[in-house]
């Protein structure tokens, strides 16, 4: 993305809104944390001791201001420039993984979802905030309507990806689920997503 891009990305995902979902996706995170789409760096801020992260994003324009935020996080983080779709980890090597608001612009979802599966430990959880498709069918008929417009204005963002299906089909097990307009703004882009789902154990 341009450097104006990466400033109004940053600027809207500094919303406090978003800041209180941060925090309470991030307070159990523990171990070796796989970070997908770290963007800018916004959720470095919230993670607690005992924690290392691995934060991955393939815009190296993000990564630059992502690695300023890296220095002074309260926790060792070490951004990546990698993709969701080709996770540079061993099998079954990392302890847990976060995702917030970007699932939603991974090209190849399915592929990033088996990727993550096989990079995480059994049992390993998944904490994810994400926005997607609304139960609403007069909603989810204008996600779809607006979605091929939204992904060249939004940076490949969808606004119909139904989450928690999609986590399932991959085979995780969500543990814990809350939807709602839980941020601002209209249904269409605010439907959200917040939970825990983990690799089975076998």
């Amino acid at each position: 993305m341009s450097r104006l891009a990466t400033f109004l990305l940053d600027l809207v995902m500094g919303h406090p809104a978003l800041a209180r979902l941060r925090a309470r996706t991030l307070a159990e995170a523990r171990g070796l944390v796989l970070e997908l789409g770290c963007g800018t760096g916004r959720n470095f801020p919230f993670y607690h001791e005992r924690v290392v992260v691995l934060a991955i994003d393939p815009d190296r324009g993000h990564l630059g201001v992502a690695k300023a935020r890296a220095a002074t996080a309260p926790v060792p983080v070490v951004p990546i420039a990698a993709s969701a779709e080709a996770l540079p980890f061993a099998d079954s090597s990392l302890d847990a993984a976060v995702s917030t608001w970007c699932l939603c612009s991974i090209p190849d979802l399915d592929r990033a979802l088996g990727e993550v599966r096989r990079a995480l430990k059994p049992g390993a959880p998944w904490w994810f905030v994400e926005h997607g498709l609304c139960p609403d069918p007069r909603v989810a008929r204008w996600q779809r309507r607006l979605t091929p417009l939204w992904r060249q204005l939004a940076g490949g963002c969808h606004l119909d990806r139904p989450i928690a299906e999609r986590l399932a089909r991959a085979g995780f097990r969500l543990e814990r689920l809350e939807t709602g307009k839980l941020v601002p703004g209209p249904r269409l882009a605010a439907w959200t997503y917040l939970g825990l789902a983990r690799k089975p154990e076998a």
